[in-house]
């Protein structure tokens, strides 16, 4: 059973859910180019682009992708756009007032990293006969998929962090230190342990949709 039949939100309210938190990203870009703050202007940016990456998949190559998937998408860098930022007129963050709010952000965002590895691995499993994938082994690679990118991730915040520092600017990315990004792998890891177990609801129809792609490949190659 999926969240949503438990609570009882509707396919409309998830729509409209995901357009708030769009016209908001782009008033997180605004608020960046008001503060002539860089790191706010990129992520905003950038996210509010990841937002929009479901209805390309959906309108320009037939993947079906449920309300609730781009609602959940847009979450995670809703999230960590308004980290960013904060509340208006306030000088904090809730990256830097909220100690739990950059390993929430690291769970939401491993988990959609984690379903684009499941998606993958499902669409490859139903695709051919050649390989064939227990649901052991999708459990297993779907962890390791995540922890893989999230330690890729932490290098990147580590590089531009060392990148900012040399030359005087705010960074984009901030990494508070080595005990917080063993923090942030422990809960890159839970995204996907959430995403392996109950993966299968929300992601069935784009697994579908991505194997017949992979078919209709094979056939147009032969």
């Amino acid at each position: 059973m999926r969240i949503r039949d438990i609570l009882g939100v509707s396919e409309r309210n998830q729509r409209r859910a995901t357009r708030g938190m769009q016209v908001a990203l782009i008033g997180f870009v605004a608020i960046g180019l008001e503060r002539g703050s860089i790191g706010i202007i990129v992520n905003a940016s950038l996210g509010l682009g990841v937002t929009y990456l479901p209805a390309i998949l959906e309108e320009d190559y037939g993947i079906p992708i449920d309300p609730a998937l781009a609602l959940w998408i847009t979450t995670a860098v809703f999230l960590h756009g308004f980290g960013t930022v904060g509340l208006p007129g306030s000088p904090l963050s809730p990256y830097r007032s909220i100690g739990w709010w950059d390993h929430l952000t690291h769970m939401l965002s491993a988990s959609i990293v984690a379903a684009a590895g499941y998606t993958t691995v499902r669409a490859l499993d139903n695709h051919t006969d050649a390989v064939q994938f227990p649901s052991e082994f999708v459990f297993v690679f779907i962890l390791l998929f995540t922890v893989a990118f999230g330690v890729f991730w932490e290098v990147i915040e580590f590089a531009l962090g060392r990148l900012a520092a040399m030359a005087g600017t705010g960074t984009v990315l901030t990494q508070y230190g080595l005990d917080d990004t063993m923090k942030d792998l422990l809960f890159d890891t839970i995204g996907g342990i959430i995403v392996a177990i109950w993966g299968t609801a929300y992601l069935s129809d784009v697994a579908g949709a991505l194997t017949a792609k992979f078919d209709a490949r094979a056939e147009n190659g032969k």
